[in-house]
C-alpha cells in the first residue's frame, strides 16, 4: 500500500454523538445545544466533533481522531497555510505588524498570456508574444499595492499562520 496525506478545509464544532438505547439511531448534539456536558447524556454518548464538508455533507468524528487530523485555521504551520492558499484562501501571520497584509497563491500562466507593452520591453519580447509564468506567491502590502513574495525563514518556521 502507498501512503497518502490530505488537506481539506472543513467547518467543525464540538458535539456529542448521542445513541438512542432503544433503536440505535444517533443524533449529533453540539456543546452549545447541550451545555450540561456529556455526563448528563446517556451512557452511550460519545464526545467528538460535528464536521461539515464543503459540499454540505455532515458527519461526526471522535474527539481524539479529529484532534489528530485537524488544526484550527489560526495558529497553522506554513505548510498548512500554503495548502489553504492553493485552495484559494488568503493567508496571513498574526505576528505581522502591518494591518491588511495577506498572501495569495497565483496559479501563473503556464500556457502563456499575451505580453503587454511594459512586460515586452522588460523581457525583450514583442507586445502580444506569449509570456509564460510559473505559479508564485503574491502579497498585499499595507499601502494596498501587490508584490511577488518570498517568505523569510521566520515565516516558514512560524506557527501563527491563519486564513483570513
Amino acid at each position: 500500500m502507498k501512503n497518502y496525506i490530505g488537506t481539506k478545509l472543513i467547518q467543525a464544532e464540538p458535539a456529542y454523538k448521542e445513541i438512542d438505547p432503544y433503536d440505535g439511531t444517533t443524533e449529533l448534539v453540539t456543546h452549545k445545544e447541550y451545555p450540561l456536558g456529556i455526563k448528563h447524556l446517556s451512557s452511550k454518548a460519545k464526545d467528538g466533533y460535528k464536521v461539515v464538508y464543503p459540499d454540505g455533507y455532515v458527519s461526526w468524528s471522535p474527539k481524539d481522531v479529529f484532534e489528530k487530523a485537524y488544526r484550527r485555521t489560526n495558529g497553522m504551520t506554513f505548510g498548512l497555510a500554503i495548502e489553504a492558499a492553493k485552495l484559494g484562501k488568503k493567508i496571513s501571520r498574526t505576528g505581522w505588524n502591518g494591518k491588511g497584509l495577506f498572501v495569495v497563491y497565483q496559479k501563473g500562466y503556464p500556457q502563456g498570456i499575451p505580453c503587454n507593452k511594459q512586460s515586452a520591453e522588460a523581457w525583450g519580447l514583442h507586445e502580444g508574444d506569449l509570456f509564460k509564468c510559473n505559479p508564485y506567491l503574491q502579497i498585499k502590502q499595507v499601502d494596498g499595492s501587490h508584490s511577488m513574495w518570498v517568505p523569510s525563514i521566520g515565516d516558514v518556521l512560524a506557527e501563527d499562520w491563519q486564513i483570513i
